[in-house]
């Protein structure tokens, strides 16, 4: 049994960092608890802890943006994890785009750099803001 270290943080997460497993770029930033860091583990789709609804979340259970997990990686403190996923539909972020980080800082503004794959109130029925 592999044991992560949920004990340094009060609310038992550790961060998530999730990547393309073809072409390595960074999809998102999520945490797990142990109940989502097991479903993981047992169904080989991408479960995380929603700080925001104190919920378990499967990525992609509303959009159909799941996230298959190709490899896991393990930090040294066994505190961090990195997900390599094959992304389904082509987004990971919940306002359209493919990664999270679609801003890049360009001087004092952010400048959006990525390209919207859905229309985020087409699938949630509500508009985000970017």
């Amino acid at each position: 049994m592999i044991e992560l270290d949920f004990k340094k943080d009060t609310n038992g997460l550790i961060p998530a960092i999730v990547q393309d497993a073809a072409s390595g770029d960074v999809l998102m930033l999520a945490y797990i608890n142990r109940e989502s860091w097991d479903k993981t583990l047992a169904t080989g789709k991408a479960h995380y802890w929603s700080r925001s609804r104190q919920e378990l979340w499967l990525k992609g259970e509303t959009s159909g943006h799941v996230q298959l997990v190709r490899e896991i990686l393990v930090d040294c403190d066994q505190d961090t994890v990195v997900f390599k996923v094959e992304q389904l539909g082509g987004a990971a972020c919940h306002k359209g785009y493919g990664s999270c980080f679609f801003r890049q800082v360009t001087g004092d503004e952010l400048k959006i750099v990525g390209e919207k794959v859905f229309d985020p109130s087409a699938v949630y029925g509500k508009k985000e803001n970017v």
